[in-house]
């Protein structure tokens, strides 16, 4: 079962060949089974979700339910979810049971009939590119367990590469969607910001955060997507905007479609043999009539630089409110609210986050906000700029993910500057709000590679037509780890 798509399960749910309970319990026998040695799962909910699964046998045989309807899905532990642990992988929130369910839960549980099988480990406060930053130890790699499955969504990817979960929510502040999807070789998509609601999403960077989905195909992907999506009144920065039929354009013709390459995108500091398998990749897009190009995006090397001003701060805002007195971690044994305050975040925080929290509140303070936070708000702009030019020259922009495989646990944790430099392909995206998705196109050495798409604002439905025509031709994303297969 844990092989078959989207399409194909719902299939089997309205054939009867199985019903939503059969289908979670096999998805919770593998979690049992696997997830030891991959650490995938923070919670798992198994009886919220075979009695969440009765509920959509109980729908499907009035007939009523959607496509996905009784399918399980596995949530980034990001999103509060009403009388479960929300945790945000950090020891400041461990105990914190959310009162109500994020905006997406509700989409995709209430409304579309999800059935959730528990909560996804992360990076801290998803702060991180390799999923090793989180209270609840490292996530590994089910291609290598010796290896990083990226970050911050690590857990979701990981569940849904090993076949733990069919589809599973995560979220993109620089790269957090993609980054893992192409390390896992799963298809990941980060939409335009505001066109998934943010309420009820633990925040980090709020002008950057968007939730989005990991899933083995586009087509997965869509369905998915496509229920997340719509505005949202609760949600200020929310677009109140029609969405496109995602699964509906999927089959469209590419013959015609203009894809730029940017240049900067291929320069040094690509591994050769990324470059090898994203260029393949182009040749088969080429094949099917899309027209290829060389384009510029000048400003994206400043792409890191400027990330690390903004959303720092952002973090450095947002983070204030866990201070030891309304919710999560209060440290014992404290004389005053100073000490109370300093005590509960000095154990309530990791060395990551503690470091983004003090990057952010000295680019903010008096005497370097412009020198820094102002500074790169015009970066920004610039950055938008370069992909406001580029999209009217090309339909699409097509580059590697990442620089390299996945590399060694704790590689790099000793050396923050090159963890971050791990985004560096992503973070542009995110700084100018357009959407962007990453899709597995071969392997080096056994270990997965990832193609990103971006698109223009909205374009949604482009870049997972673009992405199920490529899948049509290959069969990369069919792949699954040896191990878990």
């Amino acid at each position: 079962m844990h092989t078959l798509s989207i399409r194909a399960l719902a299939a089997g749910l309205r054939e009867k060949k199985f019903s939503s309970r059969e289908l979670t319990q096999h998805y919770l026998k593998r979690i049992q089974t696997f997830d030891p040695q991959l650490n995938s799962f923070i919670s798992v909910t198994a009886e919220q979700a075979l009695a969440q699964a009765d509920a959509a046998d109980a729908r499907l045989a009035r007939g009523e339910g959607g496509v996905l309807t009784g399918i399980p899905l596995a949530q980034k532990d990001i999103f509060c979810t009403q009388g479960v642990k929300t945790s945000c992988g950090s020891r400041m929130l461990d105990s914190f049971v959310a009162p109500y369910d994020a905006t997406i839960v509700k989409r995709l549980h209430h409304e579309a009939g999800m059935v959730m099988l528990g909560k996804c480990n992360m990076d801290e406060f998803a702060m991180g590119s390799s999923n090793e930053t989180s209270w609840y130890g490292p996530v590994k790699n089910p291609w290598d367990t010796t290896r990083v499955p990226g970050g911050s969504s690590g857990g979701s990817v990981a569940a849904v590469a090993a076949g733990l979960a069919p589809a599973a929510t995560a979220t993109d502040t620089g790269g957090s969607i993609r980054q893992p999807a192409a390390l896992t070789n799963l298809t990941g998509i980060k939409p335009t910001y505001g066109r998934v609601s943010r309420y009820g999403m633990i925040a980090f960077a709020s002008s950057l955060d968007q939730a989005g989905v990991v899933a083995r195909s586009a087509e997965d992907a869509a369905y998915v997507l496509q229920a997340m999506c719509g505005f949202d009144p609760l949600d200020s920065t929310s677009v109140d905007r029609p969405v496109e039929d995602l699964v509906g354009a999927l089959e469209r013709p590419i013959k015609g479609l203009r894809i730029g390459l940017p240049k900067e995108y291929f320069a040094d500091g690509l591994a050769e043999g990324v470059r090898a398998r994203v260029m393949e990749a182009v040749k088969v897009l080429e094949g099917m009539g899309a027209v290829i190009s060389e384009i510029s995006l000048p400003n994206s090397p400043l792409s890191v630089p400027t990330y690390y001003v903004v959303a720092p701060a952002e973090a450095s805002s947002n983070l204030a409110r866990y201070d030891g007195v309304r919710y999560g971690h209060r440290a014992e044994g404290v004389k005053n609210i100073e000490e109370l305050y300093k005590k509960s975040r000095g154990e309530g925080f990791g060395a990551e986050v503690q470091r983004r929290i003090m990057i952010g509140t000295y680019v903010l303070s008096h005497g370097y906000y412009d020198a820094y936070y102002l500074k790169a708000q015009k970066v920004r702009r610039l950055i938008y700029e370069d992909f406001r030019r580029a999209f009217a020259a090309v339909d699409l922009v097509l580059g590697p993910t990442a620089t390299d495989v996945a590399f060694k646990l704790g590689a790099k944790t000793d050396d923050p500057v090159s963890m971050y430099l791990n985004d560096i392909y992503t973070i542009a995206a995110n700084l100018a709000g357009i959407p962007a998705m990453s899709l597995s196109c071969g392997f080096v050495d056994g270990l997965p590679v990832g193609m990103q798409l971006m698109g223009n604002y909205f374009d949604e439905a482009r870049l997972l037509n673009v992405a199920h025509r490529y899948q049509q031709a290959t069969d990369w994303h069919r792949q699954m780890p040896a191990a878990f297969a």
